[in-house]
């Protein structure tokens, strides 16, 4: 695996599957991460949408493990740079009929004011947002 100088952002698909230990690409790929920047870098979307996600279940297990991961990582908060490139992206987008989640906008434009690479399995669903630089773990 190549490491650029800034830690990639893992998008929510990507956390979660680093969560569920099933994949050994993405498995390897995370303890790879995890050697070279040492903890994972992720939105406050992403944290938001799988909070929300183990919270519905009532996972009180994966919750505790999800909480214990959070803290051991660096969640990247909205700023206002954030916001304004997200909505730029929401603009473009509209234009073109092709829109995708105002919460996918919000990681897609945290990545890019953090000079990050997203490492997304949607590929084809951010490859939509210009200047985004998307990799895949699987």
């Amino acid at each position: 695996m190549k490491f650029p100088g800034t830690p990639p952002l893992l998008d929510t698909d990507t956390l979660s599957e680093v969560l569920k230990l099933r994949n050994l690409s993405v498995a390897r790929h995370a303890r790879e991460y995890l050697d070279h920047y040492q903890r994972f870098h992720f939105s406050i979307i992403t944290r938001f949408e799988i909070l929300r996600g183990l919270l519905a279940k009532a996972a009180s297990r994966q919750i505790e493990r999800f909480e214990i991961q959070c803290r051991k990582s660096v969640v990247l908060p909205l700023s206002d740079a954030v916001v304004v490139r997200a909505s730029e992206h929401y603009a473009h987008l509209r234009g073109r009929g092709a829109l995708i989640s105002d919460a996918d906008l919000l990681i897609a434009a945290t990545a890019q004011i953090h000079g990050s690479e997203l490492v997304t399995e949607n590929i084809d669903h951010y490859s939509r947002i210009p200047g985004l630089s998307l990799h895949s773990w699987r």
